[in-house]
């Protein structure tokens, strides 16, 4: 039996509600969390880590493939889709027992079972009332259907992709946002016929063109067949095959993957009974401290505005527990959190993109560099990928950065933490950078915004 009292109960245990419990402890608040499914919540046990864990078995692939170029030959290559699940859950595994773990070490109570507010911002738990000083909804998000295409057991959702037993013979994924390439990279280079299907003209279409450009060409290299400015339609759906039709194709495929986003996970939290408004469009009202429209209701991750991201999620939770906690916070930037999309070639950006820049009345200044331009682009074998900075001519302020190809997602982080700290891109071009690194096109890009790009 629960303890039926709290200083903090957060409601959800991944990256934004596990972060959250901890920070509360710290703290030296008496805190709980409530999990109805596994410790980790969907991030880690279903979704982001186990994405990445078989898009590092593609990635390793890959370079097999291309060890001949190196001056290494290998054998003939073969894919044991067994032996990546398995190491797939047993990275997951890894690091939910971490979580469990760090709840341990620091004193947190983890309850199972579904989880509501009461009228009085009390949480609900299998019947029993627990009250808490404060309350930390953490629930995430539920994939979105197509309307009028339910998911079945061969129309699925990301979750579902990155769960599949095998790589399928033929796939088709609808939605080239971020989750879309992903699925559409790692499939392709396992041995799946892949289609990539967006209703827009490009895919990555919250990217820069530039990027998203050459995101496409990285693709169609591994095989995918990119369709952009089409959607899907005839969806049928038997015990072997989904049937559809797109443009003026038909199509049939073992598995249609539907990446068309997600919807705030709110459902049974009783946020009407507790007073807790909803935004239009069904996430959560919040202010800068994440305090819902109930004064002891905080809402973090996927559930409010701004990037579906766990880093995102992790620093609300943190946000959230401080300001209970009657510390002074500080509202996210939302443009300037990192995004990172780890399809090959992988993409890191922030801030604006150089249309959005223009869009809102900048004087633009653009740099661009391949990565071909410095040493590391030769060495490590990378020559196609590009660093995009964005910037505010008069003051040099840094509006944007942009990256393509490898280690894009590690390489990100400098122009997030200049932006953060106050710097420019004239003040990155004069940071001296390692050689030889990809690094360097990174501040050879700030020279070329500057207006005088060295290598190049």
């Amino acid at each position: 039996m629960a303890d039926p009292s709290y200083d903090c109960v957060v409601i959800g245990s991944g990256p934004g509600g596990y972060v959250a419990a901890i920070r509360a402890a710290q703290l030296g608040k008496k805190t709980a969390v409530v999990e109805r499914d596994r410790i980790g919540g969907r991030c880690l046990n279903y979704a982001f880590i186990p994405a990445k864990a078989v898009l590092r078995s593609a990635d390793l692939l890959s370079d097999v493939r291309e060890a001949a170029e190196f001056g290494i030959r290998v054998g003939a290559v073969e894919i044991d889709f067994t032996a990546i699940r398995a190491r797939r859950d047993k990275v997951v595994s890894t690091l939910t027992s971490g979580v469990s773990g760090l709840f341990k070490k620091n004193g947190i109570e983890l309850l199972e079972g579904d989880a509501a507010l009461g009228p009085e911002g009390q949480v609900m738990l299998d019947g029993q009332s627990i009250s808490a000083g404060s309350v930390i909804l953490a629930t995430g998000s539920v994939p979105r259907p197509i309307p009028g295409v339910p998911f079945g057991p061969r129309i699925i959702g990301t979750e579902e992709a990155w769960a599949l037993a095998e790589a399928p013979a033929r796939m088709a994924v609808v939605g080239a946002g971020a989750s879309g390439a992903e699925i559409a990279s790692a499939f392709a280079r396992l041995g799946s016929e892949v289609t990539l299907i967006e209703a827009l003209d490009r895919l990555l279409p919250t990217e820069d063109a530039d990027i998203s450009r050459l995101v496409e060409r990285g693709l169609k290299r591994q095989g995918v067949s990119v369709q952009t400015g089409t959607a899907v339609a005839d969806v049928s759906e038997s015990e072997t095959a989904v049937s559809f039709s797109y443009g003026e194709q038909t199509a049939e495929v073992e598995q249609l993957v539907i990446c068309a986003g997600r919807s705030a996970d709110v459902e049974g939290l009783g946020l009407a009974d507790a007073g807790v408004e909803l935004e239009e469009g069904g996430l959560v009202k919040v202010d800068g401290a994440l305090r819902t429209t109930h004064a002891r209701v905080y809402a973090i991750g996927d559930l409010v505005h701004g990037p579906a991201l766990a880093h995102k999620a992790s620093d609300e939770g943190i946000i959230a527990v401080e300001d209970s906690s009657g510390i002074q916070t500080h509202p996210i930037s939302y443009p300037d959190i990192p995004r990172a999309t780890f399809c090959m070639p992988n993409v890191g950006s922030f801030g604006l993109t150089e249309a959005e820049a223009r869009d809102q009345g900048y004087d633009v200044a653009v740099g661009k560099v391949p990565y071909g331009a410095v040493g590391g682009g030769a060495v490590y074998g990378d020559r196609t990928g590009l660093i995009k900075i964005v910037g505010e001519r008069r003051y040099g302020e840094l509006l944007g950065g942009h990256i393509v190809g490898s280690r894009a997602t590690e390489l990100i982080q400098e122009l997030v933490n200049v932006r953060a700290l106050e710097g420019g891109f004239s003040e990155v071009a004069r940071m001296i950078h390692g050689h030889p690194t990809l690094s360097e096109a990174v501040m050879e890009s700030a020279r070329a915004a500057d207006g005088w790009l060295i290598h190049g």
